[in-house]
């Protein structure tokens, strides 16, 4: 230590004892203003040091951390969120000829006013509006939906729109803290739930002979009006896009809580980016009408076997009739897929784009044989 580093220890040693003693001595007289002296408190011992408390201070800022991340969230994606507002056709009625609307959620993912929803909140329109996240209402109109993704794109006017970022929902994990923002009801704008990703890869069947695969499962509650608004991360991205609910499993079946569906941000992003150019998204196209096997069929049709597609007819003309396949024929497998009733054709022809020539494993009459189809593009 140096000559001016031991003159100023001193000195601040001096200045310490000083005020020690000036309490000391007025202690007493300042009582009175001060209040009731705080009992003292005994000076620890060499041998028995302070007991430090950091688990209680780290604890405490985690969470005041947890809960500013998701108060940033919802700041910088809440703008972009918007109530879309679909105006169906007029019905008649006792008062004459009304036009019913149906409410849910969208997000805006450009500045020039590109907003994604689902396909089945703008799904028969006759016109569309949104309502922004500051109350203004907005028309809209249509530029492009996809029902076998259950997404859409619909359009407003304007230059430097607030929006929301999309992110990668690939690095997803199981457990990882997500924010639903939506419409809840159709009422209550820009509400906010928060939960986790409880699984990822999740399948539903539609009811129309393809399933919506890929889903990300959540427990973030997520009512009607929801559907179209953003599940985001912690990072303010948005990582899917809200589309299903399940409540129960059906007639008389256990009711269910907290399992709701989104699309996954990639999927979005592909979708989205064809809708925008296109005004469509391009799939593959076999040239068939088909249904699932099951028990009940293989033994109505006197099917050789229990499981597959079933061939129920055969468009002129296109690559299915090319092939070979005539109706009556079971497809087992398109490449290395096995297609039946939980693994529809459908989702397994989307892996493929037109122009890709595939094999069909296909029973015919008792037979098993393969025949090689080039799909084409979808019209529409």
């Amino acid at each position: 230590m140096n000559k001016s580093m031991k003159t100023r220890t001193s000195a601040a040693l001096l200045v310490a004892l000083s005020l020690l003693l000036v309490g000391g001595l007025l202690g007493c007289s300042l009582s009175p203003w001060l209040g009731p002296a705080a009992p003292a408190t005994p000076t620890p011992s060499a041998a028995a040091p302070t007991a430090a408390t950091p688990s209680l201070v780290a604890s405490t800022r985690i969470a005041v951390s947890e809960e500013s991340a998701i108060v940033d969230v919802v700041k910088r994606v809440s703008p972009a969120v918007v109530t879309v507002i679909n105006t169906l056709p007029p019905q008649r009625g006792f008062f004459g000829a009304v036009a019913p609307e149906a409410q849910g959620s969208g997000v805006i993912i450009d500045p020039s006013g590109y907003i994604v929803t689902n396909n089945h909140v703008v799904e028969g329109s006759q016109a569309l509006s949104v309502i922004m996240a500051d109350g203004t209402k907005k028309p809209a109109r249509l530029i492009g939906a996809d029902k076998y993704s259950d997404l859409a794109v619909i359009k407003i006017e304007g230059t430097n729109l607030p929006t929301a970022e999309l992110g990668e929902s690939s690095i997803l994990q199981p457990g990882q803290i997500v924010v639903a923002i939506g419409s809840a009801l159709g009422d209550f704008r820009n509400t906010v739930t928060m939960g986790v990703v409880s699984g990822l890869d999740r399948s539903l069947d539609t009811g129309e002979g393809y399933n919506i695969e890929n889903l990300i499962q959540t427990d973030a509650a997520i009512n009607r009006g929801n559907s179209g608004g953003p599940l985001c991360n912690t990072a303010a991205q948005v990582i899917g896009i809200n589309t299903a609910i399940i409540r129960s499993s059906g007639l008389g079946g256990d009711v269910a809580e907290g399992i709701g569906f989104a699309i996954p941000s990639d999927t979005v992003r592909t979708v989205a980016d064809q809708l925008i150019r296109t005004g469509s998204v391009v799939r593959p196209y076999l040239g068939i009408e088909s249904m699932a096997v099951t028990r009940r069929v293989a033994s109505y049709y006197d099917l050789a076997v229990q499981t597959g597609i079933l061939v129920t007819s055969v468009s002129r003309g296109t690559p299915a009739d090319q092939a070979g396949l005539k109706a009556g024929d079971v497809i087992l497998k398109l490449d290395n897929d096995v297609v039946d009733a939980a693994n529809p054709l459908n989702n397994a022809l989307w892996r493929h784009k037109p122009g890709d020539t595939v094999k069909l494993t296909i029973n015919r009459a008792g037979r098993e044989l393969t025949v090689e189809v080039t799909l084409i593009e979808q019209a529409g």
